[in-house]
Order: C-alpha cells, then sequence, then structure tokens
C-alpha cells in the first residue's frame, strides 16, 4: 500500500461492490444493444466467428476492467467512469482522498 494511502472500510467495500454491480450492469446492458445489431448482419459462417470472436474479446476486457481487488479499486473506478459507466456522485460514502484520485484519474 502506498504511503498515505487507506485501506478499505467494509462500509466503503459494500458501497464499491455496489457501484461495480451497477457499472457491470449497465455495461452488459450496452453489450445486448450492440449485439442486437450485430447478430442482424449475420449472414455467413465468417459472420459467426466474427460474433464469437468479438465477445470473446470483450469478455476478457470486462474480466481485466471489473477487478475488485482493493489495490486496483481507485483505477477501476477511474475507469468506469471516465467510460461513463459510473458517475463520481454514485460512489458517495467513498473516503474523500479515494474520490479526490477517482475523479482526477477519470479526467486523465
Amino acid at each position: 500500500m502506498e504511503a498515505g494511502q487507506k485501506g478499505w472500510s467494509s462500509e466503503e467495500r459494500h458501497i464499491a461492490k455496489q457501484a461495480v454491480d451497477l457499472a457491470y450492469e449497465r455495461e452488459v446492458a450496452s453489450l445486448i444493444t450492440d449485439l442486437h445489431s450485430r447478430v442482424s448482419s449475420v449472414h455467413c459462417s465468417g459472420d459467426v466467428w466474427s460474433l464469437h470472436d468479438y465477445l470473446s474479446a470483450k469478455r476478457h476486457e470486462m474480466d481485466g476492467k471489473f477487478d475488485l481487488r482493493d489495490s486496483s479499486l481507485v483505477f477501476v473506478f477511474a475507469t468506469l467512469v471516465k467510460d461513463g459507466l459510473l458517475s463520481v456522485h454514485e460512489l458517495d460514502g467513498l473516503d474523500q482522498e479515494k474520490l479526490v484520485k477517482i475523479s482526477a484519474l477519470a479526467r486523465m
């Protein structure tokens, strides 16, 4: 842990879990919308395998994006805010120092 960096209280972990779950559901909803348009353009076996490759890559991306390890959470939240999957106010209840870091990183 970096000098001066605070750990995550049980209340913060609860807030973090709820926020990650909310962002995940938003990401999945966006993926489903995207899939509807992609599926409508599937006309041959090559299109099927392209869709498979897209979904495999998306799953890999999402597995990394929603990392719940304490050491990664500030960066995860900054990415989710930057990607529009969360707003900083949905993280209310986290330590102010963490919120400032998340906000700053999301603007980069």
